[in-house]
């Protein structure tokens, strides 16, 4: 495996922080270890290296399992891996995409499997790999993939692996109780919880006069500008009703919750990562676990039920000694969980402007498969597109496509000037998004 210096340079990581310091030497030299750190601390980061530190390369077989809770988390940390550039196979597999993809790919093994619960046990039942040599398990948001719900599928997953020597639980909540088949006897636990600088985070309540609130959320849109941030709904039904409204009154967004298709969840955080869209309007689904830049703001459009929900939807701004807000939209005659501390509405009559995104993206039909790199599309986009390198924006490489943020204004003539390209040996269809 490389070195960890190299893993940090192709990370674009000067140093380890405080939390991944310690993470380190606790799981190298413990078998069991509960890591509780904030959202956005680098957990995934904490707990690969100890664990790459002693995989063995001439070992063909699964010798790691990540559980994870949602698809997002299991597309991330497969990415983080692969950008570590370990040397070692990676595949990540959930629900909602195909069980014939899955099989093609864990015919050449993965040393490091990451997945949902229900679809690793489908593969467990149907004896798709050995179960023996996995010697690394890791439960990535524990408090959730521990939750009743996934309690059964756990249970067997734990069942079927007899030579565990370490286990690591990972999560941003704390006083969360571990059930027995875990199996976690003495643990040794890593809070930064608690050792969090002040946050800079500013709760500010919104009062509407109507119940919809649809009116006072447009209007506290345009009295925020142009920031990136995350409208938060209970329900997939509020979203498609909250989202059509905003369409009427032409704000860009994207929508991200459990109702959608895992393709159009993976384009909205592509398109909301990249700039093209600033507003994801979402369920909790994205209060953790997904890979998203710093924001601004989140507006809890509906009221969370639960505290848990309510920190982890703020988790997502005032991040890493950022200053940010929490906007609390309440309908005059609502009242306020008893965790929502009660405070008089702030004025928002003041609009600023809420024009487009400078960005849009773009979709390229060529990706890892076809031994296309990120330099490769940076190329095409510089020497046939005639981009200078301030207007090319994220690249994201998926193992089938491509998507590239390029201006607005740009776009369609670098639809017509490249579409058709040859990148490698294959000749790509590229359009907008």
């Amino acid at each position: 495996m490389k070195n960890q210096e190299e893993i940090l340079s192709k990370l674009n990581i000067d140093a380890l922080n405080p939390m991944q310091e310690e993470a380190l030497t606790v799981i190298s030299s413990t078998a069991n270890t509960i890591l509780l750190s904030p959202t956005g601390t680098g957990k995934t980061l904490a707990f690969l290296l100890p664990i790459l530190e002693v995989l063995d390369h001439d070992n063909p077989e699964v010798q790691v399992l990540i559980l994870v809770p949602s698809r997002e988390l299991a597309i991330q940390i497969e990415q983080v891996i692969r950008n570590m550039g370990s040397g070692f196979k990676v595949n990540a597999i959930y629900g909602g995409r195909p069980m014939s993809k899955d099989k093609i790919e864990l015919k050449h093994t993965p040393a490091i499997l990451v997945g949902t619960p229900g679809r690793i046990l489908d593969h467990f039942m149907a004896d798709r790999f050995t179960k023996e040599h996995i010697t690394h398990l890791v439960l990535d948001e524990f408090d959730k993939s521990l939750e009743v719900g996934f309690e059964e599928e756990m249970t067997e997953i734990l069942a079927e692996l007899p030579n565990l020597k370490k286990r690591i639980l990972t999560s941003a909540t704390e006083g969360v109780k571990i059930p027995k088949f875990v199996g976690m006897e003495n643990p040794r636990r890593i809070n930064f919880l608690k050792k969090e600088t002040p946050s800079q985070l500013t709760i500010s309540t919104v009062l509407s006069e109507d119940k919809d609130k649809l009116k006072t959320l447009v209007q506290l849109l345009k009295f925020i500008g142009e920031q990136p941030g995350i409208i938060f709904c209970n329900f997939k039904d509020s979203i498609e009703s909250v989202s059509s409204y905003l369409s009427q009154q032409h704000i860009l967004h994207e929508c991200f919750s459990g109702g959608m298709e895992q393709k159009d969840r993976e384009r909205a955080l592509i398109k909301f990562r990249n700039g093209s869209s600033r507003i994801l309007l979402a369920t909790d689904l994205a209060a953790r676990g997904i890979d998203i830049p710093e924001l601004k703001f989140i507006i809890h459009y509906e009221l969370p039920h639960r505290v848990e929900e309510f920190t982890h939807r703020n988790g997502r701004t005032a991040r890493v000694n950022e200053a940010g807000t929490a906007y609390v939209l309440k309908w005059d005659k609502e009242s306020l969980p008893e965790f929502i501390s009660k405070s008089k509405g702030i004025n928002i009559s003041k609009s600023n402007r809420l024009g487009d995104p400078f960005w849009e993206t773009l979709f390229i039909s060529g990706g890892r498969k076809d031994k296309i790199s990120k330099g490769d599309i940076a190329g095409l986009f510089f020497k046939q597109g005639g981009l200078n390198p301030n207007q090319l924006g994220d690249i994201e490489l998926k193992q089938d496509c491509a998507f590239v943020a390029v201006p607005k204004n740009n776009s369609k003539e670098l639809v017509n000037n490249l579409n058709n390209s040859r990148l490698k040996k294959k000749k790509v269809r590229i359009t907008v998004l």
